[in-house]
């Protein structure tokens, strides 16, 4: 009976002696992404609510400067502090002083453990667009994640402006008299244990053993360790740039690793077939598209020289009665009146159009379907679609730049009517949102999404005429009424052909072998997408352009009241009201200025362009 006692009595000192030690919780390194969906394990750090341990205590995290919370004043509001309670702590004098990027800001919090987790919580009011990985990944830098987020949320699945939403932010607190603190650090591309451990004046093993890593573990952006302290954070900000050890930072993500050997040869054979089987597909599919191919070329050298020769010139065809049409997807001409050679190259079929069709769908060229001089607009088959006029001899040249176009960002050549004793048409597909300049005009729909994905759109259509064409075509006359919307708020240009004899139609496109004079007309569309950027900008859409070019002086650092920032929001399109990033809409201004420099040496080319845009959209 003593023997059961006794061991009854062991029992339970050491389950008193787990909890509490386990009431520090978990304080392992949690290696998942912040922007991770569905369930994660370790997001946070775990407490145990007892009387026998230490359930609050008063911590620091560290947050990072940035283009959006650049002062003391900004950052306060952030967490809910007032500014004296960051100035003293981080040695800065004002609250309205700009600091640099990613410099280190330590926050006093109080953390406390609650609903089993160690957190300090805030209440965060949404007041522009975002998602839960924008505020917790962005706006707090990984100090709460996306699915911690989602889960303390979720009476709000969808978020919009004026939310209040629950962020419980990581903290954590010591089980022992060892430290006093552990402060929550978030990690950042290029950080490392031995760098966190000499920028506290810490020891390393100190750092890998609180948080239960070794030194080949790996960690990753976006996540957090905690930094053990006997008193509070002072960080040294003058050490120099450290190489991580091996293995360090890595750009990638966490990957599992206990794959059971008979799993992965399962995995392998399955690979091995599947990528047999796609060679032998491959093969198949390349050998009948030869044989095609081959059969094609005999077909086009055996045509009679007779009928050839009869196709190497245009001919007014007779005009028939209005008949049955096919949708402008599947049209095919009836009667074809091209060259072999622009047959053999042309990528789709076009519908020969007849006069009574062209007046039935312009309404007889109404002045209510009339979009400009020499535009109109009318329904086919319940698709809305663009009629232009041009000149007999100028067919050709369309017809021969639209059978080397395929680009989603291009309108697309449905049809053309051709008359040789008077005006011929075109038929063009006409995106169902209208022009560019419809859109700004209207702006209310018309988002800071919208307009960088606008002006992304209209870049890659430019660089694909620039430089994936052959010759290259150089889109001239660029504005925005030659620019489309769809319904998806994606861009289309329309792009005409010149003929070289005869003049121009609408908005011109020259074809040259001459380098440098290629080159300057590049550079004359860079500067017309400049101008199309600053109509995106400002929403003045006719406005001199010489004037608009002016207004952005302040980028230049020209005189003038107030600061730069201020004078760009007195630039922008007022419909925007604060629904847009002022540090995009500084880049695309710089852009756009860049682009309308007098000197054309000056303006960058498409491929910076896209660069730039790129990290918008």
């Amino acid at each position: 009976m003593k023997c059961c006692t006794r061991y009854i009595y062991i029992v339970l000192v050491l389950f008193f002696v787990k909890m509490i030690k386990s009431s520090h919780g978990q304080a392992f390194y949690d290696a998942t992404s912040c922007r991770q969906d569905g369930n994660a394990p370790g997001t946070r750090y775990t407490c145990i609510n007892t009387t026998l341990t230490k359930n609050s205590c008063e911590t620091f995290l560290i947050y990072r400067a940035n283009n959006q919370f650049a002062t003391i004043s900004a950052i306060s509001t952030l967490f809910g502090l007032t500014p004296d309670t960051l100035l003293e702590i981080n040695h800065i004098d004002s609250p309205l002083e700009t600091l640099f990027v990613d410099r280190e800001v330590i926050i006093p919090v109080s953390c406390s453990c609650s609903d089993g987790f160690f957190q300090s919580r805030l209440n965060y009011t949404v007041n522009g667009n975002a998602t839960y990985t924008d505020i917790g990944c962005g706006f707090f830098e990984g100090l709460v994640k996306k699915i911690t987020l989602v889960e303390e949320n979720l009476n709000q699945e969808v978020i919009k402006v004026g939310n209040v939403l629950n962020i419980p932010l990581k903290c954590d607190c010591p089980n022992n008299n060892d430290y006093k603190y552990l402060v929550t650090y978030p990690l950042v591309s290029g950080d490392s244990i031995r760098k966190v451990s000499t920028k506290f004046g810490i020891s390393r093993d100190n750092i890998l053993a609180i948080n239960n890593i070794s030194l080949d573990t790996t960690i990753y952006p976006e996540t957090t360790i905690l930094v053990p302290l006997q008193s509070k954070p002072v960080i040294d900000f003058n050490i120099p740039n450290l190489q991580p050890p091996t293995p360090g930072f890595l750009s990638t993500s966490p990957v599992e690793r206990n794959v059971k050997p008979e799993k992965l040869r399962k995995v392998y054979i399955v690979v091995a077939v599947i990528g047999f089987g796609l060679v032998l597909a491959i093969l198949v599919v390349t050998g009948l598209y030869l044989k095609a191919l081959n059969r094609c070329r005999r077909d086009l050298f055996v045509i009679p020289s007779t009928l050839r020769s009869s196709f190497t010139s245009f001919s007014t065809p007779p005009l028939s009665s209005p008949r049955s049409r096919p949708s402008p997807a599947t049209r095919s001409s009836p009667n074809s009146c091209l060259s072999p050679d622009l047959l053999a190259s042309i990528k789709y079929s076009l519908y020969n159009f007849t006069i009574e069709e062209i007046k039935s769908i312009t309404k007889d060229f109404s002045k209510d379907c009339k979009v400009s001089e020499n535009t109109y607009k009318g329904l086919l088959d319940d698709v809305q679609v663009l009629i232009k006029e041009i000149k007999f001899s100028e067919i050709r040249h369309v017809i021969d730049l639209h059978s080397k176009i395929n680009h989603v960002n291009i309108v697309k050549l449905v049809g053309v009517c051709y008359n040789e004793s008077s005006w011929s048409y075109i038929v063009l597909q006409c995106p169902s949102n209208g022009s560019l300049r419809d859109c700004l005009a209207n702006s209310l729909s018309l988002t800071w999404h919208r307009r960088t994905q606008i002006a992304f759109d209209v870049a890659t259509g430019l660089h694909y005429l620039h430089y994936c064409i052959v010759p290259p075509y150089m889109q001239t006359g660029l504005d925005s009424a030659n620019i489309f919307v769809t319904s998806k708020w994606k861009a289309k240009l329309v792009v005409l052909s010149r003929n070289p004899n005869n003049g121009t139609i609408g908005s011109s496109t020259f074809e040259y072998e001459n380098f440098d004079a290629l080159k300057m007309l590049e550079k004359e569309d860079i500067f017309e997408f400049g101008m199309v950027l600053l109509e995106i900008l400002s929403g003045k859409v006719k406005t001199d352009g010489k004037l608009l070019r002016e207004s952005i002086g302040f980028l230049g650092g020209e005189g003038g009241e107030g600061g730069c920032f201020e004078n760009l929001r007195t630039f922008m399109d007022p419909c925007l009201k604060e629904g847009y990033s002022l540090a995009e809409a500084l880049c695309l201004g710089v852009l756009a200025k860049a682009c309308v420099e007098s000197d054309p040496l000056h303006r960058p080319s498409m491929e910076d362009i896209l660069k730039v845009l790129a990290r918008m959209v």
